[in-house]
């Protein structure tokens, strides 16, 4: 396996994907998902109940969550680019329709272990798209340049 692939594809997949946070946060969670949140406050930890929620005390958790799995996603990459075709950045965004596919089934599957509303599942699952697709396709234009597949 390739650390350069890993590593800085890891950091690209996470960074994209991070950016394209901020604003999904703000329509997505702050907006459209706010009132059931508010209506299910015992299933969100006790920092995200506070008002203001703290969101800062969370952070460390969700960078270093986030980092661990774009490190292991972007390593997954590495193994299963080879069957992908078209460009890298191609090649990467397939890999994120894939986990976008792949997060959707793991919450269809825990949709029926938590009784949240459908709602919640359903813009969750779609949500993976968004952070996915445009973080598949960073990876995979990262990892050409740091790690050609031919190299």
């Amino acid at each position: 396996m390739n650390w350069k692939l890993i590593v800085l594809g890891g950091l690209a997949f996470y960074i994209v994907m991070f950016v394209v946070s901020m604003p999904s946060g703000m329509i997505v969670h702050e907006g459209l998902l706010d009132p059931i949140y508010r209506a299910h406050t015992e299933y969100w930890r006790p920092e995200l109940n506070q008002d203001p929620p703290d969101m800062a005390a969370l952070m460390p958790r969700w960078i270093g969550v986030g980092l661990l799995g774009a490190l292991i996603q972007a390593a997954l990459y590495g193994w299963v680019r080879r069957g992908l075709s078209g460009a890298p950045w191609q090649k990467g965004l397939k890999f994120g329709l894939l986990l976008s596919i792949v997060g959707c089934t793991m919450m269809a599957g825990w949709s029926g272990v938590f009784n949240l509303p459908e709602k919640l599942w359903l813009i969750w699952g779609l949500e993976q798209f968004v952070y996915f697709l445009p973080g598949g396709a960073a990876l995979g234009w990262v990892a050409e340049k740091v790690a050609p597949e031919g190299g």
